[in-house]
């Protein structure tokens, strides 16, 4: 356990050793970082996907992996809470001398919640279409850097978080086969409310 930690350490201090190095690529982490450029991007792409099909079937295909993805985004985020409850892992500017790009958090470190958040939400859509999933895990994998880029998290806290929310997506996608037809209900509803 104790090479993981080191082995987590000397990433973070790596990569965070390019912060002031290169100023363009400070301005685009600086934006990529941010706890709004990638979550809006995810929401709009999923948006965007809710409204897009050939037919109604490839419509319908598409609005069941957006209501999956949000249902998985909500629990991945309680489960991060509820993790959140046992373990308490200080962030790695707390022991590091790292430059940031951001606000410096108080909350716990493990499991990133950024990751699992943005690995639901691409899990889901990625297992309906994998297109426009491999999108969203690559803004998902890049919001994730960045914060490790600039000392917010440990590679282990991303990797736990991702594996949550993956976890999560495939989850609730399946347990949306195994409930129907509320699944079909919910998009009727959207649908008689001129929503989908």
């Amino acid at each position: 356990m104790d090479t993981v930690l080191a082995a987590d350490a000397m990433i973070v201090a790596v990569l965070n050793q390019g912060i002031g190095r290169w100023t363009v690529l400070d301005h685009a982490a600086y934006l990529v970082v941010s706890d709004y450029f990638i979550p809006l991007t995810i929401c709009f792409w999923m948006l965007g996907l809710w409204f897009r099909g050939d037919s109604p079937v490839s419509r319908g295909r598409h609005q069941r992996a957006v209501l999956a993805a949000a249902i998985s985004l909500g629990f991945a985020n309680l489960a991060v809470l509820i993790l959140n409850g046992f373990f308490f892992r200080e962030r790695p500017f707390v022991h590091m001398e790292l430059a940031s790009l951001f606000y410096e958090p108080t909350d716990s470190s493990f499991p990133a919640n950024p990751a699992a958040v943005a690995f639901a939400a691409a899990g889901a859509i990625w297992l309906a279409n994998r297109r426009a999933g491999a999108v969203l895990f690559l803004l998902a994998g890049l919001w994730c850097l960045a914060r490790v880029y600039s000392g917010l998290f440990y590679p282990t806290d991303i990797l736990a978080g991702a594996l949550i929310g993956a976890g999560m997506a495939w989850l609730v996608t399946a347990g949306m086969r195994r409930i129907e037809p509320v699944p079909t209900w919910v998009l009727a509803g959207a649908r008689f409310l001129h929503l989908a």
